[in-house]
């Protein structure tokens, strides 16, 4: 039995060495990660058509470089981009404006979409729409490939399959 009690005085002691003294043997916390936001999606819950507001932590990303426009990009459609002008309204909220209905018509986003967005840096956001089932819209281009057709000739994607 004084085996026993001797234990426990030890193990006693041990433990309140390490709480008070200031020093653990943990190591620190690491520090904070960059913020940094590539992908997010929206839900579209009001009118598909109206503007649309991108998430806080998005628009905190680019606090300081908010730019006037972006250029949206229809996954898997090619080099076409649509320019959408971009509100911020003083209080870190984020908006698509002007040139977003254009890209939500030809793209077929209607209420009960998700519109998955992917910031490829220089203002450029690819998109990806997927109906209300969560599968996703694919598109196709009217354009052929042939060698006597310009990039300038290339028109969106704007057939649903």
């Amino acid at each position: 039995m004084a085996s026993t009690s001797r234990t426990r005085t030890r193990r006693g002691r041990g433990r309140g060495r390490g709480r008070g003294s200031g020093s653990s043997s943990l190591p620190p916390p690491p520090s904070t990660p960059p913020l940094i936001i590539e992908e997010f999606f929206i839900v579209v819950y009001e009118d598909p058509l109206v503007k649309k507001a991108l998430p806080k932590k998005f628009a905190d990303y680019l606090d300081g470089q908010e730019p006037a426009k972006v250029y949206l990009r229809a996954a898997d459609c090619g080099p076409h981009l649509w320019t959408v002008e971009v509100l911020f309204d003083g209080q870190g909220r984020m908006y698509l404006d002007k040139g977003w209905e254009n890209l939500a018509i030809v793209h077929g986003v209607d209420f009960g979409c998700y519109v998955h967005f992917k910031y490829e840096g220089d203002d450029v956001l690819t998109v990806k729409v997927f109906d209300g089932t969560m599968c996703r819209k694919y598109y196709y281009s009217d354009d052929e490939d042939t060698d006597d057709e310009s990039d300038d000739d290339v028109k969106p994607c704007i057939h649903p399959l």
